[in-house]
């Protein structure tokens, strides 16, 4: 489930923050070391060039330290290594015994030096630009993903608090008048047994069905509850979750553990249990299930969370998008940072698995 936020309408905000932002700079060197290495290296090839003799041109080396300065130094101290390089190629080849050099040649090395630096000058711009636009793109994403994140923590609160309302208005209302209604109709039916009236029958229906009436109002209100807990509270949890469920329902409903399985945090110990009793109802309510079995593990410093039912299993092909139960235990989840599967079993049924690291369920925090 995401937050319903539009990247569209962060622009301006992430636009904002970046305007102030110091732009992008190259690594660089001090400018008398590049100038000595550069320096260095285009004697060394002038050195080289004299050598071998005005025959065998080195002319292309050349570009190795006139790249070097452009990229570090910029476009203009690229062109002054590419006129001293021509310079330095004029002198050795003279001092092999060359008689003269062309003006053609002269020009034809200073013009291909000079095309040369201004597009890796260029290149080197284009290189900057985009990569400070690739961090502008990250930082705004990363602004996004947090805001998602508030917002699912909000959402989150919301609905719990929604949740816990609903129940408390169950339980105070709805089931507080069905059992006044319950008192009165009983009493009614007192009075019709009394006088041995025919429709004592009828009124004892009546009885029989407000009561039921107040069983499923309770169990829906204590749906909408979930128990306060704390770090070590979720293990019990769960066991009361299958105890109940065993009882509610009439099926086999078990849970195992390693023992007291403390996660360090109790808002993800609520939603470890979120997730359980989602999937516990699920199974009954979707797969038909006759037997569900819930357990929590803790092994090589992951915590895992396992529901699994004898149940239909999952289709061959699920709905898109799908069901609400799913997306639930999905979202609560991934406001952990935890692995969420949903699988089939080998035989049959299904198993709904969240797996997360000890230390995420130890430092996790959601509010």
């Amino acid at each position: 489930m995401q937050a319903p936020l539009e990247f569209a309408a962060m622009l301006p905000v992430v636009a904002e923050s970046h305007l102030s932002a110091p732009k992008m700079r190259w690594r660089t060197f001090p400018r008398i070391a590049l100038t000595a290495a550069c320096a260095a290296q285009v004697v060394l090839l002038g050195y080289l060039d004299y050598w071998t003799g005005y025959e065998q041109s080195l002319l292309l080396f050349y570009l190795v330290p006139i790249a070097f300065a452009t990229w570090f130094g910029g476009l203009g101290f690229g062109l002054v290594f590419s006129i001293f390089s021509v310079a330095v190629w004029v002198a050795s080849d003279l001092f092999a015994g060359i008689a003269t050099v062309g003006s053609w040649n002269l020009a034809m090395a200073l013009a291909a030096y000079g095309v040369f630096t201004v597009l890796l000058a260029k290149l080197r711009t284009l290189l900057g630009e985009l990569e400070h636009r690739v961090r502008e793109r990250t930082s705004a994403l990363r602004h996004e993903i947090g805001e998602r994140e508030r917002l699912d923590r909000e959402i989150a609160e919301v609905a719990d608090r929604e949740r816990r309302r609903l129940g408390q208005e169950l339980h105070d209302t709805v089931c507080q008048h069905l059992t006044g209604t319950a008192l009165t109709a009983h009493t009614l039916r007192e009075k019709l047994a009394a006088r041995c009236a025919p429709e004592f029958s009828e009124a004892d229906k009546v009885v029989r069905y407000i009561e039921e009436g107040i069983d499923l109002s309770r169990n829906l209100a204590r749906g909408f509850f979930s128990p306060e807990l704390d770090a070590e509270g979720l293990t019990f949890a769960l066991q009361s979750l299958a105890e109940h469920t065993s009882d509610r329902f009439k099926i086999g409903c078990t849970f195992a553990s390693d023992g007291v399985v403390a996660v360090g945090d109790a808002t993800v110990a609520t939603q470890l249990y979120r997730i359980a009793q989602e999937a516990v109802r699920n199974a009954i309510k979707h797969a038909d299930a006759r037997a569900v079995r819930v357990s929590l593990l803790r092994k090589n410093e992951r915590l895992t969370l396992t529901v699994s039912d004898d149940g239909a299993g999952l289709p061959k092909n699920l709905p898109q998008p799908p069901g609400l139960g799913f997306r639930l235990m999905a979202h609560g989840a991934a406001l952990l940072g935890a692995d969420f599967q949903v699988r089939r079993n080998s035989d049959r049924g299904t198993s709904v698995i969240c797996t997360l690291p000890v230390e995420t369920s130890a430092r996790n925090q959601l509010v």
